[in-house]
């Protein structure tokens, strides 16, 4: 296949100083996408049937979906190009279109019911042939017209799953009622009143009742309703001030989730949507809402887009699979199919804005961690963010999202469960990896099989400045009895050092994994008295090391893995060990590391003076003089 994406002038190379892209590349990327569908598509074009595992909804709502998210990116580039593109194009999904909302043309979609995936898929499609009015929906006739209203009909009065799946409903029949089709008005304001409950402020929804954190809240949350404001237009209610104001505030600190090689960092479900994480950021300017200068948010956008393109997505054949870099799929969900990964379609809404608008136009500018290093305290989902500038690595540290109910059964997901994730690893996420629960986790260890205990329900506690804290109650496998554990993390340039305060039973193990990394080729390993570390071969270094509370002659070791990540086969882990506790309450304090400069843990060991108090109070004494009570 052909270089998909165009040499650059020299004036674009400095239009472009960081990424190199320009609007150019965009295009060029989504017509490869757009084209490497082709021989997956029905013989009437209503579906794409990609390769790939299916969905738990099957085969022909797989098809469905490849046809309405790449719907979503041609109408991205077809209005981009004020209709200007190769006319093959807009045929190929007006057919789609006809041939799907056809009853009898045996490429039928299946109908809207409650609950039912196609839901999802109308709200693409919805979105698509609003922002592509005067090349499709103008030129149907009024035959195809109705049948298309007449399956958009179904979200009339039906029930959809209480989260993001609300605002599916309200785009969709918002859609019906910018053509005059018959909708439900209470529908449309049900849905933009519920997500007033899942508000947390600062710019954060929650979507869905519970703490559930993740880039649903920018690809999602807040991208939908300023869609529907596009359709309502005037007719809004008031409602579009106040979303613009949402999304305003949570871009101030978005900037902030992405390392210095385009990465964002790899937290929460659907992570197969990839560049659709860089939504909100276009999404901002297009709303003429975003706190970001024009060359920021393309640079954000173009680093992400890039950074994924330069590690093999799309593939060779110009599809985009099930995972983050290669296939993976411990990094989806059942209800992901092999179509599933277009919603990174959501990452080309930036063409919406026009060729000369200045988010095109004005030169690159650097991302945060670029410029320094940072620390952002985010309350509302818990989190602290730390970037370090000679790295480009940004850290997450997790005080808050457990994609849990408030009550009830809850249960553990690697995407969010563990105290830490970032831009340059991701959790060993493969069941039988999983099992174990060794990286970015606390646990308590059956005595018996050394089974470990799980990170449920987060309590959050403190959020500010350097510093956040939670609690959360561990169950060994077997033992109907509950242990609390408090965790309180405390940021210094690329380190966080960790207190637990625990009660445990006697005889119970105690163990503490830092940041699973993972490469094509096996991590390299070192453990000494109280600390351990893994490092991969281009320089990313994971440590972890003893600081009080640990067995420094049985504390350390390394937990290897295969085909357990996403970013590569071969992953290793480091961690620290108490083999049987006394029982009651101790205090544990550990440092954990993540760099890609040069570790030595024991000159980080000798660096921190670690004091415990009455109460029990801990003291951390710093390299630079800062001293912080826990």
């Amino acid at each position: 296949m052909p270089a998909p994406y165009p040499r650059l002038p020299p004036a674009d190379r400095l239009l472009s100083p960081r990424t190199g892209w320009t609007r150019a590349h965009w295009e060029a990327l989504a017509d490869r996408l757009l084209d490497a569908l082709v021989p997956y598509a029905t013989p009437g074009l209503a579906q794409y049937r990609l390769p790939g595992r299916g969905s738990s909804s099957g085969v022909v709502s797989d098809g469905l979906e490849g046809y309405a998210r790449s719907f979503l990116l041609a109408s991205f580039r077809i209005a981009g190009a004020g209709g200007d593109v190769e006319p093959r194009l807009i045929e190929r999904y007006v057919e789609g279109l006809t041939t799907g909302t056809d009853p009898a043309s045996g490429e039928a979609w299946p109908r809207l019911t409650d609950c039912s995936q196609q839901m999802v898929e109308a709200a693409s499609i919805a979105v698509g042939l609003h922002e592509t009015r005067p090349w499709i929906w103008d030129r149907l006739d009024t035959p195809a017209q109705e049948r298309v209203a007449d399956w958009f009909s179904g979200f009339v009065g039906a029930r959809t799953w209480d989260n993001n799946w609300r605002l599916f409903q309200v785009v969709s029949e918002q859609f019906l009622a910018s053509v005059g089709a018959p909708h439900s008005r209470s529908d449309i304001e049900g849905g933009l009143d519920r997500i007033e409950d899942w508000y947390a402020g600062d710019g954060w929804y929650t979507d869905g009742d519970g703490r559930n954190f993740d880039y649903y809240i920018g690809w999602a949350m807040h991208l939908y309703p300023l869609l529907w404001s596009r359709m309502a237009g005037t007719d809004d209610g008031g409602r579009t001030p106040v979303y613009q104001d949402r999304l305003h505030r949570f871009l101030t600190t978005y900037p902030h989730f992405f390392g210095g090689d385009g990465a964002p960092v790899h937290q929460g479900r659907s992570l197969t949507y990839r560049f659709a994480s860089v939504a909100p950021a276009w999404m901002g300017a297009l709303a003429d809402c975003t706190p970001l200068r024009p060359g920021l948010t393309r640079r954000l956008a173009s680093g992400a887009l890039r950074h994924f393109a330069e590690r093999g997505v799309p593939d060779e054949r110009g599809l985009l699979t099930l995972g983050w870099y290669d296939t993976f799929l411990p990094s989806t969900q059942p209800y992901s199919g092999p179509a599933s990964p277009y919603w990174a379609s959501k990452g080309f809404l930036g063409l919406l804005l026009p060729a000369d608008h200045p988010t095109w136009t004005e030169r690159e500018l650097p991302l945060p961690v670029e410029e320094s290093d940072q620390y952002t305290a985010l309350p509302a989902p818990g989190w602290l963010l730390h970037g370090t500038r000679h790295d480009g690595i940004v850290r997450l540290v997790n005080h808050g999202s457990d994609h849990n109910p408030l009550t009830g059964d809850a249960e553990d997901d690697p995407h969010y469960a563990k105290l830490g994730y970032s831009s340059a690893t991701a959790p060993d996420a493969a069941p039988h990896a999983w099992s174990r629960a060794v990286d970015n986790h606390i646990a308590l260890l059956a005595p018996a099989d050394g089974a470990p205990s799980r990170r449920l329900r987060i309590h959050p506690g403190t959020c500010a400045g350097r510093t956040a804290s939670s609690w959360h109650l561990a169950r060994l496998p077997g033992d109907a009895r509950e242990f609390r554990i408090d965790t309180t993390s405390v940021l210094f340039g690329s380190w966080e050092v960790r207190v637990h305060r625990l009660e445990a039973p006697e005889g119970a193990g105690v163990r503490e994994g830092g940041h699973a990394v993972a490469a094509k080729e096996r991590p390299r390993a070192e453990t000494g008295p109280g600390w351990a570390l893994v490092r991969t071969a281009d320089g990313l270094t994971s440590a972890v090391v003893a600081l009080h509370g640990w067995d420094a002659e049985e504390a350390a070791g390394v937990s290897r893995d295969v085909q357990a990540n996403a970013y590569g086969p071969h992953s290793a882990t480091p961690y620290l060990r108490l083999g049987a506790h006394p029982g009651g309450h101790s205090v544990h304090v550990s440092l954990i590391a993540l760099s890609r400069g040069t570790v030595c843990p024991l000159a980080l060991r000798e660096s921190i003076t670690v004091e415990v108090l009455d109460g029990p109070l801990v003291r951390l004494a710093f390299p630079d003089g800062t001293v912080t009570d826990v």
